[in-house]
């Protein structure tokens, strides 16, 4: 999919490396090209109005809804629900299963601590899109769908605390796992380019979609 005019050149930078990794990816294994190329991941202290961007994405992108346990959670999940089926965009939610359950989603997003309970989620959830994060050695995989791999550039929130791998490093680590591999942390339309050839499914971000796909 071609972006239509009002969108920004950043947000085309970012679709256009998204879709094209996502290509490449699914012309070495087809199972990918099922995949969102371009997941929006939210949090409560930086997303604000996180439908607002959910209802800008592309269709075929996705939505990874972080509540961390936020009291408007199912207000919040409402909304992005409503924007991203208006959009045609996917709606993972963060860990919470029951959540997802509320908000009928399209699948879980694990912690890598949790990643073990795909399994057992997949069972009573065969149409779930299942991923989790992963933050290098070796990862749970079974039962999962894909992996986000953070961060690969110096990032914010969670991640800040955390080395950068690098794109040479990031390729290193997904050339020894059998499942399709997004990258997350620092991405935005600066830095894009890089992961070309990087073998990622993907890409993921946070406040860089955002400022991209800003209504």
């Amino acid at each position: 999919m071609i972006l239509p005019a009002g969108y920004s050149d950043d947000a085309r930078a970012l679709w256009d490396a998204a879709t094209a990794l996502n290509r490449a990816a699914a012309a070495v294994s087809p199972s990918v090209a099922r995949l969102p190329p371009l997941l929006f991941f939210t949090d409560p202290d930086r997303t604000s109005r996180p439908w607002e961007t959910a209802a800008r994405l592309p269709a075929g992108s996705g939505v990874v809804y972080r509540a961390f346990g936020a009291a408007d959670a199912i207000q919040t999940g409402r909304r992005l629900r409503e924007a991203t089926r208006g959009a045609g965009v996917k709606l993972l939610v963060g860990r919470d299963a029951d959540l997802a359950e509320t908000l009928e989603a399209d699948g879980l997003h694990l912690p890598e601590r949790e990643a073990r309970q795909a399994r057992s989620v997949g069972r009573a959830h065969p149409d779930w899109l299942l991923t989790a994060a992963w933050h290098g050695g070796r990862p749970m995989t079974e039962g999962l769908d894909a992996l986000v791999l953070s961060p690969v550039f110096p990032a914010g929130g969670a991640s800040a605390a955390k080395p950068a791998m690098g794109v040479a490093e990031f390729g290193r680590w997904i050339r020894d796992v059998d499942l399709p591999v997004y990258a997350l942390g620092g991405i935005g339309p600066d830095n894009v380019a890089s992961l070309t050839g990087s073998g990622a499914c993907g890409l993921a971000g946070v406040e860089a979609i955002q400022s991209a796909f800003r209504s």
